[in-house]
């Protein structure tokens, strides 16, 4: 009987000391979210940028697959009409006149190249809304290296949106450089 008495008051001991252990752990949860810092506004503007740009790489790809064995310049005129742009217009005869040499094979190309730098974009998208130092490293690798073709397509031929997207991609290297170079660990003097 004594035993079983025992058991009884050691037990309310029990259940005290666990809610006081779970009161301390849901203290030491609340106390870490606060500490965590807000998120990187620049990252995430590139990242949905990127992932913006992979999504629209993804329709293209698709789209590029749907055409296959399909005359494109008569999907094309089909589209032109059904959104009602000006058949006469001189930029719409010159992309029909351009897609009337596309055959499957290079379809294919351009399906398989949009898949791959969707998902190059996608890699880097999600990695910078993780806030993954890697991804950070990743982009600008990949988009440094963009530039030289960049710079090359508007010695060709300027235009706006090349030199905005030319400048962009510049902004991108160097906002993501200087933030890694904060996160950098300082050697000791």
């Amino acid at each position: 009987m004594r035993a079983k008495s025992e058991n009884s008051a050691a037990a309310p001991e029990a259940v005290l000391k666990r809610r006081e252990t779970s009161v301390a752990e849901a203290r030491s949860l609340e106390a870490r979210s606060k500490r965590r810092k807000p998120h990187d506004k620049g990252l995430w503007l590139i990242a949905i940028f990127k992932l913006v740009k992979a999504t629209l790489l993804i329709i293209v790809a698709i789209e590029a697959l749907r055409l296959v064995h399909n005359d494109v310049a008569a999907t094309v005129s089909h589209w032109v009409a059904a959104f009602r742009i000006d058949p006469d217009n001189r930029f719409i005869h010159k992309l029909l006149a351009k897609l009337a040499v596309v055959n499957d094979h290079k379809l294919e190309e351009i399906s398989a190249g949009s898949f791959f730098y969707a998902a190059l974009l996608g890699t880097e998208g999600i990695g910078l809304i993780l806030e993954k130092r890697w991804a950070e490293y990743f982009t600008v690798i990949a988009t440094a290296s963009f530039i030289p073709l960049e710079i090359y397509e508007i010695v060709e031929r300027m235009t706006v949106p090349r030199l905005l997207l030319l400048a962009f991609n510049i902004g991108v290297v160097v906002y993501l450089i200087r933030k890694l170079r904060e996160r950098r660990p300082h050697a000791p003097a």
